[in-house]
């Protein structure tokens, strides 16, 4: 256990008779990307606000510990190992750029030559240095998500809560975003990612969690998640009628279209699965024209898990 950032068991939060998180375990891995995914309202924010200090969690909360200390006994260790990047900025707009990060600088008690040393080079890592002087209420979206995620990184955390930090975004700052979650991990940050956004979740965490009605749902990575769900294919296409014909006796059970000469095997799309296929093609003496593999998204698994829809086997599991 000594790898992992963060590690939560039997995290609970109550507000009054309304129960908000139920006995949640979390376990991520030091150098990681986690997402914690879920319906608005589900909890995901009061997470990161207790796992981040800025909420209580109360008596009974289970055992909490981030980067190896205890949140319950060592409070302050884990606020000078952390950094927060919340849903809404923190960015100060009657100040500049320059001026948020040496404010940040000074709460973080450096030195004024250290303070400025350290803005400048987070200044240029984000591409900020030509605004740097300019009143933050100038600059766009993007650019004070940057200004953001580089005030928070002035105290060199190694756990970083990011809490919808895309949300409001165009495309093309969104994926400005995800190259630079991605660089923050390449230097050994831990970022615990909430969003909204499939996609992102599927494009950036190692793991995922679906957070439902207080409970994790289910978590693993994008591609176990998938498994969960049916649905998932493969499609051969064929050219010659006749092979067609016969790649369909070899398959019996499979889905067949005499049109467009297809056929539809169920598959959980692993490679086990693959390999399958291919082999009694194989030993038929048979080669499709094309061959495509198509699998439930995180779509499929987020509605399934959240919208009432049952989960074959292994309903509200963890995936291991």
């Amino acid at each position: 256990m000594t790898n992992l950032a963060i590690a939560a068991n039997g995290l609970r939060k109550s507000y009054g008779d309304k129960v908000v998180l139920d006995g949640i375990d979390l376990a991520v891995p030091a150098g990681t990307i986690f997402s914690l995914l879920g319906p608005n309202g589900a909890g995901k924010t009061t997470v990161v606000k207790i796992l981040s200090t800025l909420v209580s969690a109360g008596p009974g909360t289970g055992d909490i510990r981030i980067d190896g200390h205890d949140l319950a006994a060592d409070p302050q260790a884990v606020r000078a190992a952390i950094g927060v990047t919340g849903q809404f900025s923190a960015v100060d707009g009657l100040i500049t750029g320059e001026e948020n990060m040496l404010l940040m600088a000074d709460l973080h008690h450096l030195s004024r030559s250290e303070g400025r040393r350290t803005a400048a080079a987070l200044l240029e890592r984000f591409d900020l240095v030509e605004a740097a002087r300019q009143p933050a209420s100038t600059y766009s979206g993007g650019m004070k998500r940057r200004l953001d995620i580089a005030m928070t990184l002035v105290g060199s955390p190694r756990v970083i809560f990011l809490d919808e930090p895309t949300t409001g975004l165009d495309p093309r700052s969104r994926h400005t975003m995800w190259q630079i979650i991605r660089e923050l991990v390449s230097d050994g940050v831990t970022v615990f990612l909430t969003t909204q956004y499939l996609e992102e979740a599927d494009e950036l965490a190692d793991r995922i969690a679906v957070l439902h009605d207080g409970r994790i749902a289910a978590q693993g990575t994008a591609q176990e998640l998938k498994r969960l769900v049916p649905g998932g294919h493969v499609r051969l296409r064929f050219a010659d009628p006749a092979a067609h014909r016969d790649a369909a006796l070899a398959l019996p059970g499979v889905g067949r279209d005499d049109e467009a000469l297809t056929l539809q095997i169920p598959s959980d799309g692993s490679q086990r699965d693959l390999r399958s296929v291919l082999d009694r093609l194989d030993a038929a003496g048979i080669e499709a024209d094309e061959l495509t593999v198509h699998t439930p998204d995180l779509d499929d698994v987020f509605f399934a898990l959240t919208g009432g829809t049952a989960i074959p086997h292994q309903p509200r599991k963890a995936v291991r």
